[in-house]
């Protein structure tokens, strides 16, 4: 398993001041989020699914920010998915990095690839995720 080290040396994070209200800032963002993609569902399954997406992507960042690093290089969504990795259970990051790639597909390529019943897993899984970065940051 990769260290923190390890994804700073590949120049994936960057080293900066812990910093409480960027945590703040970024939970709120999660927060916010998980809420809107609950209340899209049922018009839009695609921006659901993106939607909740980004609130796993902005508690990820939040995990970082409070551990001291923030995504760095031109992939930042997989720099947090593999910091994620570090602290938190295999599967809860398995889907946050599915549904990364799931989202790239929706939002660049094709429409209408998320049926409803996977925007509303979506959603419980962003709200589980943020549950689980929110105990980290306790």
């Amino acid at each position: 398993m990769a260290k923190v080290e390890d994804l700073e040396r590949q120049g994936l994070i960057r080293r900066l001041p812990p910093d409480p209200q960027a945590v703040e800032n970024a939970m709120s963002l999660a927060r916010r989020d998980v809420g809107v993609a609950g209340s899209v569902l049922a018009g839009n399954s695609d921006w659901a699914y993106t939607i909740a997406y980004n609130a796993m992507l902005q508690a990820g960042r939040a995990l970082m920010f409070s551990k001291g690093y923030r995504p760095a290089g031109t992939n930042q969504h997989i720099s947090v998915v593999k910091f994620a990795e570090l602290f938190l259970d295999g599967e809860i990051v398995l889907a946050f990095d599915r549904m990364r790639r799931k989202r790239h597909i929706t939002v660049y390529d094709m429409a209408g690839t998320v049926s409803e019943e996977e925007a509303k897993n979506a959603v419980s899984r962003a709200e589980a995720f943020l549950d689980a970065i929110e105990r980290l940051l306790r």
